[in-house]
């Protein structure tokens, strides 16, 4: 669906994106995740044509570069900053940004009405975004993503400072445009979140690509081997081992033994023995 071929890109002295390659499959969910400064807001501006690449090339479903505005129709994006006005209600933010897409009459309304129901604002459609809480504007930026019924779907950091409830309403959109055939592309700084919907997940640091692979496949590489911890009244020892089930067996029946626990490696341990554990700004 998407193709990334030896993408550069320069900001003065700055290599944002150097050298990237990278293919996102049709109907997968694909995760993109990096520290502060990897380079994923500047891949994302140029997967979706909002920047032209110092080298390189993007394609899209084989049919050119998002360049071009009839490819670029073909994108949607529900983007980190909020893209909606607050003076307007949901429904007349949905009829703004689908007629900008040359959307119209009764195909228009029927988009508009599904996509109210799809969120979950149908029965605050003709309330003031201003009067939103922060879940519900979330939920209607990606519905303006949708409204246009995109085949690539580009969703960046989409549930940062929101509700559980949202945020799993979210998770839910996701799955049903996963099941519907729809392609993508999904960041996030929450581990957890690219675990449990991404099929692969690509880690990039300082514009370059460190690993792609399934989650599973991340771990078996890169992960750390699993540990066992025994609590004791004097303090912890952990254990590393290919076999947690004897090593836990055997730890229950040493003498002093408060508690045992098993720590298995994760993406978050992945990801932060690829990118280093230092602060990022």
């Amino acid at each position: 669906m998407l193709r990334l071929t030896g993408l550069r890109k320069r900001f003065g002295h700055l290599v944002a994106v150097d050298g990237l390659s990278l293919e996102v499959r049709r109907g997968e969910v694909f995760g993109l995740l990096g520290p502060n400064g990897a380079g994923k807001t500047t891949t994302i501006n140029l997967a979706v044509g909002q920047l032209r690449p110092d080298e390189g090339t993007v394609e899209l479903d084989g049919a050119g570069s998002p360049l071009d505005p009839h490819v670029r129709r073909r994108i949607g994006v529900a983007p980190q900053a909020l893209a909606l006005y607050d003076e307007l209600t949901a429904a007349e933010n949905l009829r703004f940004f689908g007629r900008l897409y040359g959307l119209g009459g009764s195909l228009l309304k029927q988009r508009l009405a599904w996509l109210l129901d799809l969120t979950g604002l149908a029965d605050r459609g003709k309330d003031r975004v201003k009067t939103y809480s922060g879940g519900m504007k979330r939920r209607l930026n990606l519905a303006v993503a949708l409204v246009h019924d995109p085949t690539l779907i580009f969703l960046d950091e989409p549930t940062v400072g929101i509700d559980p409830h949202s945020r799993n309403a979210i998770f839910d959109l996701v799955a049903f445009l996963k099941r519907d055939g729809r392609t993508i592309v999904y960041t996030t700084h929450y581990m957890e979140e690219a675990q449990r919907l991404c099929d692969r997940v690509g880690i990039l640091d300082h514009g370059r690509l460190l690993a792609l692979d399934t989650v599973d496949g991340l771990i078996r590489t890169h992960g750390q081997t699993p540990r066992v911890v025994i609590e004791r009244p004097d303090g912890s020892q952990r254990i590393e081992t290919t076999d947690p089930q004897t090593e836990l067996a055997r730890a229950w029946n040493q003498p002093g033994v408060l508690s045992v626990r098993l720590e298995r490696p994760d993406l978050e341990s992945v990801f932060l023995t690829l990118t280093g554990r230092s602060l990022r700004d």
